[in-house]
């Protein structure tokens, strides 16, 4: 008799002194982030089907697409409306594919794979994700090569969910080091951009989150001066900071409240995007890969 095998696929575990990490092969994405001082991510069980986008990987592109649809080089690609009630195709074509382990050691894995052209996709991409434990934390290398015959689009993101082990979001200090955020419709599809110094959604100096229902996209992010910029959140004495380096110019920090009801505001989602959402449409800060042409990012998560 076969073994059952999870929903996520195979799981494969780091780890670094009291730090452990669970890799899957479904999307390739980030089941389980956890320190000696307990979760870091508000993640999924093995024996769950991954929700709410916990820990995924978001390529090509990160958020949603208006309509699915979008112009390349001269010619109307249509994609399917993953989202069904906002009209739009949502964070990528990975998600639920079949990844590889390309590389392994006891604190590092390399995950592994190749994106066809499809209905709506133009191109081929030898997609990447290195997840290493160490010293510092988490530090997560996305890795895209156009090995196509052709010049193709490309944006990255990724969707973890922060908690410290808390129950609620309501109890965490946040600081988000963005002077502008991204206005949206109800479809969650940029409409504009408006300054946050002195509003409701500057969190620049760190503040509880308590009933605030976020679902918003930051950029204009100020940066330390290893080039990165960090998104904080605290609880007691626990701390745990999501970092993104140049590649990563767009920020999603999303409350849960869309979720199921057992999932919502249990976790903060800070995504970190290449791109803002319907970048495929726009073109604000799409990376155009030309054949051979290599993308590569990194983030991760630091905790004290």
């Amino acid at each position: 008799m076969s073994s059952i095998v999870p929903p996520s696929g195979e799981q494969h575990e780091i780890r670094h002194r009291d730090q452990r990490a669970v890799i899957v092969e479904v999307g390739g994405g980030l089941r389980r982030y956890e320190t000696g001082a307990g979760p870091v991510l508000d993640g999924y069980g093995a024996a769950e089907r991954c929700s709410g986008g916990r820990g995924q990987v978001l390529m090509p592109w990160p958020n949603r697409l208006r309509d699915g649809r979008y112009e390349w080089r001269g010619s109307t690609q249509q994609l399917p409306l993953s989202e069904p009630e906002t009209g739009t195709a949502i964070h990528g074509l990975v998600r639920w594919a079949a990844w590889a382990v390309a590389e392994r050691a006891e604190d590092r894995i390399v995950m592994a794979h190749r994106l066809h052209p499809q209905p709506g996709w133009p191109g081929t991409l030898d997609l990447r994700v290195e997840y290493r434990l160490g010293d510092d934390g988490l530090t997560v290398l996305t890795t895209a090569v156009n090995t196509g015959a052709d010049a193709c689009p490309y944006g990255a993101g990724f969707h973890p969910y922060l908690s410290l082990g808390v129950p609620s979001v309501d109890e965490l200090i946040l600081q988000v080091p963005a002077r502008t955020r991204l206005e949206a419709n109800r479809r969650g599809l940029p409409t504009g951009r408006s300054a946050i110094a002195g509003t409701e959604l500057d969190y620049r100096p760190g503040r509880r989150i308590g009933e605030a229902r976020l679902d918003d996209c930051f950029t204009d992010l100020d940066r330390d001066g290893d080039g990165r910029a960090r998104v904080t959140l605290a609880h007691a004495d626990r701390t745990a900071a999501v970092w993104v380096d140049q590649a990563f110019g767009y920020l999603m920090v999303f409350t849960g409240d869309t979720l199921a009801p057992e999932r919502r505001r249990r976790g903060l989602a800070v995504e970190p995007m290449s791109c803002p959402p319907d970048a495929l449409r726009s073109g604000e800060a799409l990376v155009i890969l030309e054949p051979g042409q290599t993308f590569t990012g990194a983030w991760g998560i630091s905790t004290g």
